[in-house]
């Protein structure tokens, strides 16, 4: 979903093409090899956005010993779905980092609506957390286990711990138009 997010969004600025767009997530910062992604990938999601109705082919390029280059546009459909696959983004995801996407292009997005849903990822995420914690308490240990049984207590806590961090910096920054 991140892609096709990405894609539509490059499209409310301009018609683009695919290999442009791959070009433009490998410099200077190589996105495309960090997220493990090919030009045949990004066709892909062209091509099941362009079945969706939400991009269109506006212009094909022939050039002599290269393959056409098909230029793309954004559909009204497309501009009309694209907050709503930032919303379901930024609710599915599993952790802030696979929200990047649409964190970067949030400018599409109502950004109160953002707000609440990150106020209620962090209300069940801190829900989460004290069932954790108590679940930890009531546990009856023996004496092998208990090591073990800490250490992963330890490291999920402190996981969880940075998490509601930065939930709560990026609600902050949301509020504050910092981000």
């Amino acid at each position: 979903m991140s892609i096709q997010i990405f894609i539509l969004s490059k499209l409310m600025a301009e018609n683009n093409y695919p290999y442009k767009l791959k070009k433009e997530l490998s410099s200077p910062i190589p996105f495309d090899e960090m997220g493990k992604l090919t030009e045949s990938k990004l066709y892909y999601h062209f091509d099941s956005l362009l079945k969706q109705g939400l991009v269109e082919t506006v212009e094909v390029i022939h050039e002599l010993n290269r393959p056409d280059k098909q230029i793309f546009s954004i559909t009204d459909e497309g501009r009309k779905q694209l907050p709503l696959k930032m919303y379901e983004l930024f609710t599915k995801a599993n952790n802030l980092g696979e929200m990047i996407v649409g964190l970067v292009y949030i400018e599409f997005v109502d950004r109160q609506k953002v707000i609440e849903i990150f106020e209620n990822r962090l209300k069940q995420h801190e829900e989460k957390l004290d069932k954790m914690i108590s679940i930890y308490a009531k546990m009856k240990e023996k004496d092998q286990q208990r090591p073990v049984v800490m250490y992963y207590n330890d490291y999920f806590k402190d996981k969880m711990d940075r998490e509601t961090y930065w939930l709560r910096t990026l609600i902050e920054g949301l509020k504050t138009k910092k981000y």
